[in-house]
C-alpha cells in the first residue's frame, strides 16, 4: 500500500492561519510526503468521477512511488502561501507549476525544470489587438502575482500599460473572465494554464508572447531538503528519459491544445440553444450506461453537432452518428430518433469498454473505448499490438495513441489483423470528446460525483498481452 495511498487534506491557507500543528518528520522517521499544491486545471482537481487528476498531482503520485512513502497534500490559494509553508517547515515540497526564480543559498530550494511556458497577453478577439508592448500604453491590464511569483519580473518583461494586480488567490480563470466581460482590456497568464482555460473563453485569444520563456519546477522546503533534490534529480531525468514526462504533458494539455475558438464558440452557443431539449435524454442514457451524462453529450456534438438527422457519406446516421449494423446490435430502430440514438450510442460506448482488459483502468478504460468508438474495437487492438511491439503500454491511452499512426502505414498495416485505419481520426475525435466533456463539466456542473462504472470481471489470464491476441 506504502506509495499508493493519497490523503487528500482540505486546509486552505489564510493569513494568520496555523494550518499545522507540527512541522513535518523526516521521511526516515516514517512521516508522509506532504506537498503544497494549488486547486486548478493545470495542476490538481478532481474529476467527474470525484477522483484526483492534474499534471502535477501525476507527477507526485510517480514521485512518492519512487520514494516509497506515501503522501498527502495541503492546499494552499497562491505560491507565496506555499513559500511560507515551506519555509515554516509544514510541507516537504510545493507543487503547483511554480516558475522557477533565482533564490540566495541557506534557504528553500528549486528542484530540477521539468516544464516551460510562456508569458502571453491575452485580448478580447473583437477589441483591436495589440500588436506590440508599445500598442499596449493606456489599456488596463490584469495579472495575478505577489511578492513570490511576478509575471513581469519572472518573464523580464515591461508594458507600458496599466497594470492592475489581482489579489494572489485570483484564478486564472478569473482572471480571463474579467477580460471577457470587459473589465480589462488584456491579461497576463502563462500559456500552461491559459491551454486548458481557453476552451472556456472562445471570445479570447493571444495577442503576443511577453519576456522570455519560464521553466517550472518544484519548490523543496528544509526537511529532507538534500535527500529530496538527489532524488528529484534522478526522478525527472528519468522521466524525460523513458517519455513518462512527455505523455504526462500530453495527457494533460495537448487535447486542450487541439480546440480552436471557433469550436468553443459554436458549441457554448448549442449549448444555451440546442442542449436543453435533449438534456434528458443525456441523463436518461447516463442512467442506462454508467457514463457522465455530460461525456454522452460530447460523443454526440463531436459526431453531430446535436443534430438528430445528420448522415454521412459512408451511411452512418444520427446524433450519434451510429452504423446500420451497430444500430441492430443495439436494437435502435430508428437512428434518427434523438433518444433512440443516444440511448444506442451510450450502450455501445458501454460494450467497447467492457470488451477491454479488466486491468485497464480509468480514465484509460473510457479513453481507449473512445477511440474504439470512432475506430472500430479491432483497429483499435491493432493500435494496442503496434504499442506492445514498440515497448509502451497496451493499456495506456498516452501510448497507444502514439501506435495510432502506424495504422495508416503502408509498411506496418499490411501486418496488422485488421488492416488499413485512419488512426489520426480516432486521435482527434478523443482530443475532441474530451475538450468538449470539459466544457460541459464546467457550464454544467453536478452536484454529486458520479459513482465508477463498475469493471467487468477477469475471464482468464491476461497478464502480459493484449486483450483478444
Amino acid at each position: 500500500m506504502i506509495g499508493r495511498i493519497l490523503l487528500v487534506v482540505l486546509a486552505v491557507l489564510a493569513a494568520g492561519c496555523d494550518f499545522a500543528a507540527k512541522p513535518v518528520l523526516p521521511l526516515a522517521e516514517g512521516g508522509k510526503l506532504v506537498v503544497l499544491t494549488i486547486n486548478g486545471p493545470a495542476t490538481w482537481y478532481e474529476d467527474a468521477q470525484g477522483h484526483p487528476s492534474g499534471f502535477e498531482h501525476d507527477l507526485v503520485e510517480l514521485f512518492a512511488k519512487d520514494l516509497h512513502v506515501s503522501f498527502e497534500y495541503i492546499f494552499v490559494d497562491s505560491p507565496e502561501k506555499a513559500e511560507q509553508a515551506l519555509a515554516g517547515q509544514r510541507a516537504h515540497l510545493a507543487a503547483a507549476l511554480l516558475p522557477k526564480r533565482f533564490d540566495l543559498p541557506g534557504g528553500l530550494a528549486w528542484g530540477p525544470s521539468y516544464r516551460s511556458a510562456q508569458y502571453q497577453l491575452v485580448w478580447r478577439a473583437t477589441f483591436p489587438r495589440p500588436r506590440s508592448a508599445a500598442d499596449t500604453a493606456g489599456r488596463r491590464v490584469g495579472m495575478v502575482g505577489d511578492s513570490f511569483v511576478d509575471p513581469l519580473a519572472a518573464s523580464g518583461a515591461t508594458l507600458p500599460a496599466v497594470i492592475e494586480r489581482l489579489p494572489p488567490d485570483t484564478s486564472p480563470e478569473d482572471l480571463l473572465q474579467r477580460v471577457a466581460d470587459g473589465r480589462l482590456d488584456g491579461a497576463l497568464v502563462d500559456s500552461a494554464r491559459f491551454i486548458v482555460a481557453r476552451k472556456h473563453f472562445p471570445e479570447l485569444d493571444v495577442a503576443f508572447d511577453v519576456g522570455k520563456p519560464v521553466d517550472f519546477a518544484w519548490r523543496v522546503g528544509g526537511v529532507d531538503q538534500k535527500r529530496l533534490l538527489d532524488r528529484m534529480k534522478g526522478f525527472f531525468a528519468r522521466i524525460a528519459k523513458d517519455g513518462t514526462l512527455k505523455r504526462l504533458a500530453d495527457r494533460h494539455f495537448a487535447h486542450a491544445a487541439r480546440l480552436s475558438a471557433i469550436d468553443a464558440g459554436t458549441l457554448l452557443e448549442r449549448i444555451n440553444t440546442t442542449l436543453p431539449r435533449l438534456k434528458p435524454h443525456f441523463l436518461e442514457a447516463e442512467r442506462v450506461s454508467g457514463f457522465d451524462w455530460r461525456l454522452i453529450a460530447a460523443i454526440g456534438y463531436q459526431e453531430s453537432h446535436w443534430n438528430p438527422l445528420a448522415t454521412s457519406p459512408t451511411g452512418v446516421r444520427g446524433l450519434m452518428m451510429l452504423t446500420e449494423d451497430t444500430a441492430d446490435r443495439l436494437d435502435v430502430k430508428d437512428r434518427l430518433d434523438p433518444r433512440e440514438s443516444i440511448l444506442g450510442g451510450a450502450r455501445y460506448l458501454g460494450l467497447l469498454a467492457d470488451t477491454l482488459p479488466p486491468r485497464i483502468r480509468e480514465p484509460d478504460r473510457t479513453y481507449l473505448a473512445l477511440a474504439a468508438y470512432n475506430l472500430g474495437i479491432g483497429h483499435l487492438e491493432d493500435a494496442r499490438v503496434l504499442a506492445q511491439r514498440k515497448g509502451l503500454s497496451p493499456d495506456a491511452w498516452q501510448d497507444v495513441k502514439l501506435a495510432l499512426p502506424g495504422l495508416a502505414d503502408p509498411q506496418t498495416w499490411q501486418s496488422l489483423k485488421h488492416g488499413f485505419a485512419r488512426g489520426h481520426e480516432a486521435m482527434q475525435f478523443v482530443d475532441s470528446v474530451r475538450n468538449y466533456r470539459d466544457m460541459l463539466v464546467r457550464v454544467e456542473p453536478r452536484e454529486d460525483p458520479l459513482p465508477p462504472r463498475p469493471v467487468p470481471a477477469p475471464q482468464g489470464s491476461t497478464k502480459g498481452a493484449v486483450a483478444g491476441k
